[in-house]
């Protein structure tokens, strides 16, 4: 089996039983504001496009590019499509071109010769665009695991498919926390830290679990080449920001785990497993280049901001005319309304009211009421500032998901009264009836939370509140009776139940009884 590295989650696997061609992106994607890390605009995009099969793990923009598959990929391959709760992935992928689709069916192996592959998605509000998905490949010589942006709860399933003689996942920030926050210098530092430190503790969980002789950090970080994005590449000019690279992961997986074997994964990379064995080249790069990109990053993210600013003026020429505020106001209200209203649970779990501050229209959205209208000073938890010609262009495709296309473009900055409200993020990444039935169904499943574990000293529901997550193998308890989760670093207080993360998504949990009579004795 070789794998061929694309750049950002892109490759290219070519097994004993064919081709299959995942996530390729040359960008720049989310209104011009990310390019892969570092530049693969020097692969051969035709050979790649000869793939026997195509597999885009989800509606991203930085693994779905759209120019791209117009430009280089036949419209009659057949297209491994991921079980979804909703068919916009596959809407977008016919709306191309593409209608030799192949559905997989959720964690089912599916073999084509001496093929063997499975597709794990995950399905619940906050998987990235509500869905996204891994891909197990098996073809008698070698077995490898693409996770890429996933983060499966079911680990036994997935790995019933084999054991991955290597695997390939995220490890790098794809968010816009805490950079785009109305927040002083220091705050946004901390929390920065604190975020990739998080990350850090996920992905380390990940490759523990799996425990594949081979890891390949990939699947980002992005460069940012905007000019007033520029400054949150990596860890920020400012130290503010999240984006942690290929080369700085693998030295802090060697601090803890020195005897697992890890890899750069760049554009150019080629993988070759046989048996057990492995061998890997860099084809696109040389060894120096690749040193000068990683020890030398501003110097080299500044050449590429220097010389790709005509694909940023292009990007911006595409997007739609400015709506006067008044049709912008009139386009949402008439799109959003109807959706509010069907978003019980949503607008509950909001709980108030969300300024929009777009050009020159001043909105805001009534959650409890379910109102969309001017701004007339009423207190609110949210409020966000966002340039008109993003809204306009989204407003103008229709684009269902606010979350991943204007929010991932950092293009924005926002402030907020209290918590993170995941309601929040969840309404404005399912701007369509079909998203919003399938959210509210999907929490009101949530509430049977029966079955409890013994966790440290405490009785804990077994599954987390957050995303079912089984607590006795992602949770920890400290001292205070802090519970994290290490899936999302997710926090509750034991004694109270209730989340430190989030509003809502409360806790059940009381102490063991022998403890408590031990506490009781003491006292």
């Amino acid at each position: 089996m070789r794998i061929t590295g694309l750049g950002h989650a892109g490759m290219f696997i070519e097994t004993a039983g064919g081709s299959i061609l995942c996530d390729p992106v040359i960008g720049p994607s989310f209104f011009g504001s990310w390019f892969p890390f570092p530049d693969n605009r020097a692969l051969d995009w035709e050979r790649f496009g000869k793939a026997d099969f195509l597999y885009v793990s989800h509606r991203h923009r930085d693994h779905f590019d759209r120019a791209l598959l117009r430009r280089y990929i036949r419209t009659d391959i057949p297209v491994l499509l991921p079980e979804y709760p909703t068919d916009d992935l596959e809407t977008d992928l016919r709306g191309l071109g593409y209608t030799n689709i192949v559905y997989t069916q959720a964690g089912v192996p599916m073999e084509f010769g001496d093929l063997k592959l499975m597709v794990t998605p995950l399905r619940a509000p906050s998987d990235g665009p509500i869905g996204d998905s891994s891909l197990s490949v098996d073809d008698g010589t070698a077995s490898i695991l693409n996770q890429n942006d996933s983060h499966p709860l079911d680990l036994d399933a997935l790995m019933s498919f084999s054991k991955p003689d290597a695997y390939f996942t995220q490890v790098s920030g794809a968010i816009w926390w805490p950079m785009v926050y109305d927040l002083p210098l220091d705050a946004k530092q901390k929390f920065a830290a604190l975020k990739r430190d998080a990350q850090n503790k996920r992905a380390m969980y990940y490759i523990e679990k799996v425990d594949a002789e081979h890891v390949f950090p990939m699947a980002g970080p992005p460069m940012f080449l905007r000019e007033e994005l520029f400054k949150y590449n990596g860890f920020g000019a400012d130290g503010d920001s999240i984006f942690t690279d290929q080369r700085q992961f693998l030295a802090h997986m060697a601090e803890l785990r020195p005897q697992q074997k890890g890899y750069e994964f760049l554009p150019g990379t080629v993988v070759e497993l046989n048996g057990g064995e492995i061998s890997v080249t860099q084809t696109l790069y040389t060894d120096a280049e690749i040193d000068r990109v990683f020890d030398d990053k501003w110097n080299y993210l500044a050449e590429q901001r220097d010389t790709r600013q005509d694909e940023i003026r292009a990007e911006e020429a595409s997007r739609a005319p400015v709506l006067p505020a008044d049709e912008m106001l009139a386009a949402i209200k008439a799109w959003w309304e109807p959706l509010l209203r069907k978003s019980r649970t949503i607008r509950l779990g909001v709980g108030g009211n969300v300024r929009f501050r777009i050009g020159e229209l001043d909105m805001v959205v009534d959650f409890p009421r379910a109102k969309v209208r001017e701004y007339a000073g009423e207190e609110c938890i949210y409020w966000y500032t966002i340039p008109a010609d993003l809204v306009s262009t989204n407003i103008a495709d229709h684009e269902i998901d606010w979350s991943n296309s204007i929010f991932l473009s950092m293009q924005f900055s926002v402030g907020r009264s209290g918590k993170f409200n995941e309601f929040l993020t969840t309404f404005l990444k399912c701007l369509s009836a079909d998203r919003i039935e399938y959210v509210e169904n999907w929490y009101q499943e949530q509430t049977d939370q029966t079955e409890d574990a013994e966790i440290g000293d405490w009785i804990v529901q077994r599954r987390c509140p957050h995303l079912r997550a089984d607590l006795t193998r992602t949770g920890k308890v400290d001292e205070d009776g802090i519970l994290t989760c290490s899936m999302h670093d997710w926090k509750w207080d034991l004694k109270t139940g209730r989340c430190l993360s989030t509003s809502g998504h409360p806790i059940r949990a009381e102490r063991c009884p022998v403890t408590e009579a031990a506490l009781a004795e003491a006292s």
